[in-house]
């Protein structure tokens, strides 16, 4: 197909978004000019981020330069804050002072990922510790280590919120992370002999009656055994109504509960990006609607990925896929194959995907999996977890780091250290006027 390249407008930076610019990028130039907008300006390996809060690896270790993986595309570091679906345009900000910028596209690819749900919950969103970005995972580490260094302080008065920590949802941000927590929180104690005798009270709250719905019944209960044995308060059936006056409270079947604490980790919901929230398109449960072959019904040059995506499943009519890292990456390319095949008057091809399987890391070096239907658990679980996430890094670079990292945290002691961040306010604030004004005004 002669002409002028067509614009190719990605939008988001998590694991559907890289992979469709990464599959895009073979044609930049010949058939497209891609531009892929995210609000950060690397990719975020987000199985691996309960393993920053555990100090297992750096910050550094599991993200990649978008730019210097995508070469072939105009990477913008901003966030997208609306859409017109009519004029084809996106709008964006950036920057502290978020400067707005409109960008027009022939072709769309939606894949924004999700935010935390907090249900309206009174206190929650204010007082809670998401697991979805870098910061989240390196402030939990940080928030850890101040809360033992307050405890040990004031070791005199007891205060029991700052030892008690507390994490919401059942699932595998909630088990990962409560696993690699109180493997942190069991040698980082150490450091601190005031603390010796005092209770660290461990508490994962869950509003089903199984964890890890996802692996089955036997494995969820594998790994609510092995935490259990660890410490771990494991609640089943246990609904957070919200953090009031200092204290994380949950209903049960006996009623409802206090527990004071200083640390909640919530991982129990997400919901689609509000870019997503604001669009006149159809819909499932707060999900963009697909066809089978990604694109939106009412239009077509609109591509949908990942969480923010319902996309038909062909083997079980009624139902669509679900919001994981398999289907998400598979869907990217698939999305931009689609793409190119509309573009170039091809047949485009229906997504298809039977995911291979799914692992969980439960602290200690143990760890649950389902492979194929094959299920297991123990450390060559743990293990599976690590070398298929190792392999599935994006880069050589990180791939090394990584290993290195891991090779050493089996022979050395974590570090407890507290970060503090200073700022420098001027760095935030924008100029009150021009500098042609300011000198007038000086003189």
């Amino acid at each position: 197909m002669s002409g002028p390249a067509k614009r190719v407008v990605i939008i988001g930076g998590g694991f559907a978004s890289y992979y469709a610019a990464q599959e895009l990028q073979k044609h930049a130039g010949r058939y497209f000019d891609v531009t892929l907008i995210s609000f950060t300006n690397f990719l975020l390996f987000t199985p691996m981020l309960h393993e920053i809060a555990a100090s297992d690896l750096e910050p550094t270790d599991i993200i990649v330069s978008l730019k210097r993986v995508l070469p072939r595309i105009h990477v913008l570091t901003a966030e997208a804050v609306g859409l017109d679906v009519e004029k084809r345009t996106v709008d964006m900000v950036h920057g502290p002072n978020r400067h707005r910028h409109q960008i027009g596209y022939d072709y769309l690819v939606l894949g924004p990922g999700s935010i935390s749900n907090y249900f309206d919950l009174p206190g929650v969103e204010e007082n809670s510790i998401t697991m979805k970005t870098l910061d989240d995972a390196f402030y939990l580490r940080n928030h850890i280590v101040q809360q033992l260094e307050s405890a040990n302080l004031d070791a005199e008065t007891e205060n029991p919120g700052n030892l008690n920590f507390v994490v919401c949802g059942g699932g595998f941000a909630g088990v990962e992370t409560v696993g690699a927590m109180t493997d942190f929180l069991e040698e980082a104690a150490s450091r601190y002999p005031d603390l010796r005798g005092r209770k660290i009270r461990t508490v994962l709250l869950h509003g089903g009656d199984k964890l890890l719905p996802e692996l089955g019944g036997s494995l969820g209960a594998y790994a609510q055994t092995k935490l259990c044995g660890r410490g771990v308060e494991v609640l089943m059936n246990s609904s957070v109504t919200g953090y009031i006056n200092g204290c994380v409270v949950y209903r049960d079947a006996a009623g409802e509960h206090e527990i004071p604490a200083k640390t909640l980790v919530w991982t129990a919901g997400v919901r689609p990006s509000p870019l997503i929230e604001q669009l006149p398109v159809k819909k499932e449960k707060s999900r963009l609607l697909t066809n089978p072959t990604l694109d939106l019904p009412d239009h077509p040059e609109i591509f949908a990925v990942g969480d923010c995506a319902a996309v038909p499943h062909p083997d079980k009519p009624g139902t669509f896929y679900g919001p994981t890292a398999q289907n998400a990456l598979r869907q990217g390319i698939a999305a931009a194959r689609n793409l190119l095949a509309r573009h170039t008057g091809k047949q485009m091809s229906p997504f298809r995907y039977r995911e291979l399987g799914q692992l969980a890391a439960i602290g200690q070096r143990d760890g649950v999996a389902n492979l194929m239907g094959i299920r297991f658990s123990g450390p060559i679980a743990w293990w599976f977890w690590r070398t298929v996430y190792l392999y599935k890094l994006p880069s050589l670079s990180k791939k090394v780091r990584v290993l290195t990292n891991w090779t050493f945290d089996l022979f050395l002691p974590k570090d407890p250290i507290e970060f503090h961040f200073p700022r420098i306010p001027l760095m935030d604030r924008p100029f009150a006027a021009e500098p042609e004004a300011r000198t007038a005004a000086e003189q």
